[in-house]
């Protein structure tokens, strides 16, 4: 079973290849964003179905921040639910200014990776799991991120790209989707002088370091079924 790895620059895309290549497992950097990362993924995700055996496994994986003290700077998360944060419309009234896409009724806001998978690579990897938010403008303020960690309970982390994927790898015959991010800083007030990427990004090449065998094994088991 063939596995891709998404990122979102090239930086994410090379402290992941350092662990995949040699497993052969294919790493792409699509782009910044949902959008981005939708289309590119879902472009590869089809020319893999039209020329070869196809993806069985997509992981969204990158440097994101982390809601405090769940996630703290360095550490690794894993999405047991991938959820389009902001997707959805504010309300004017009610106890919460904000509806989500789901429950306006037009498409869903959560995306649920393999149970067992996911709770399988949190443990290899050393690293948290819980819900990791796809948000489309990252977050800058101590108030957006109480809001966020109160209408996501439990949330670890935040990025841009997780829901673009796991939409693509849904509508592309509902392609099985993990999310995994390494924390380069906390959520709240942007302040770049304590953003750690490099700590992120090795912590990513690490943490992918002892993925790997996980991802293998999920493979041989699909070569099992077939």
């Amino acid at each position: 079973m063939p596995v891709l790895v998404v990122t979102a620059v090239p930086a994410e895309r090379d402290a992941v290849a350092v662990a995949c290549a040699p497993a052969g497992i294919d790493v792409l950097a699509a782009g910044a964003g949902p959008a981005a990362a939708a289309a590119r993924t879902a472009v590869a995700l089809e020319r893999r179905s039209a020329g070869g055996r196809p993806y069985g496994l997509v992981v969204s994986a990158g440097i994101g921040g982390g809601f405090a003290p769940l996630a703290p700077v360095g550490s690794v998360a894993v999405a047991s639910e991938i959820v389009a944060a902001d997707l959805g419309a504010e309300t004017p009234a009610g106890p919460e200014p904000f509806a989500s896409v789901s429950e306006l009724g037009f498409g869903t806001t959560v995306h649920l990776p393999p149970e067992g998978l996911s709770r399988a690579v949190a443990e290899a990897a050393g690293a948290a799991l819980g819900p990791v938010l796809t948000v489309s403008t990252a977050t800058g303020t101590a108030e957006r991120a109480a809001l966020l960690a109160h209408r996501h309970p439990g949330a670890l982390a935040e990025a841009m790209e997780g829901f673009g994927v796991a939409e693509a790898a849904e509508a592309c015959g509902g392609v099985p989707v993990l999310e995994v991010r390494a924390v380069s800083n906390a959520v709240g007030p942007r302040d770049r002088a304590a953003w750690r990427f490099a700590e992120a990004l090795d912590a990513l090449t690490a943490a992918f370091g002892r993925i790997v065998p996980v991802l293998d094994g999920w493979r041989d088991l699909d070569r099992r079924q077939d």
